[in-house]
């Protein structure tokens, strides 16, 4: 593997040695000499249910203050949201689709096929530009959506990047929360 060569005795060195990284340098070693995306359908076993009965695919990420599940704030600047974390992030299209406005609270339910109820509340609708029939939210907020029988085939991690949920104008008024 290239930069491998004397492994041990670079590990050896003060302060280790740099492998390099060929995509941070803008290199790619590939036939236009740029980077290349590719798309792929998700397995069949991410939707147990018919896909006409799943409207939305939601991934869970991190915010820009968020090391893992550590949370150091309430400030995205990567997306532009500020002093909040309950958003659900929707291509304006499905949200004009839906019959919803900017601002306006949901519910998020998972569709899994298991007959246990996964729901969380109360998450602000942020129009963003992200695929149709896609939701992105953050976690840990939104780790009860995660069915625990859904798991990555080889890596055995769960899939919180492709939970099949619908959504629902949320009963949950703000007053309600608990501090």
């Amino acid at each position: 593997i290239p930069g491998f060569a004397d492994f041990n005795e670079k590990c050896d060195q003060p302060g280790g040695f740099y492998l390099g990284n060929a995509a941070a340098d803008l290199r790619f070693n590939t036939p236009t000499q740029k980077a290349e995306f590719s798309s792929a359908a998700l397995p069949a076993s991410l939707f147990p249910l018919d896909v006409a009965e799943v409207p939305f695919t939601l991934q869970t990420l991190r915010s820009h203050d968020q090391y893992n599940t550590t949370i150091y704030g309430l400030d995205d600047r990567y997306r532009g949201v500020y002093g909040q974390r309950e958003v659900v992030f929707i291509n304006p299209e499905d949200m004009q689709a839906l019959g919803f406005t900017e601002g306006q609270l949901v519910d998020i339910e998972t569709l899994w096929n298991d007959n246990i109820s996964r729901r969380v509340s109360g998450f602000k609708l942020v129009p963003y530009n992200i695929p149709r029939g896609n939701l992105a939210a953050y976690y840990p907020e939104t780790n009860p959506l995660v069915p625990l029988n859904s798991f990555g085939d080889i890596s055995g991690t769960p899939t919180s990047k492709s939970v099949p949920v619908k959504l629902e104008l949320s009963v949950f008024l703000p007053t309600q929360r608990i501090a």
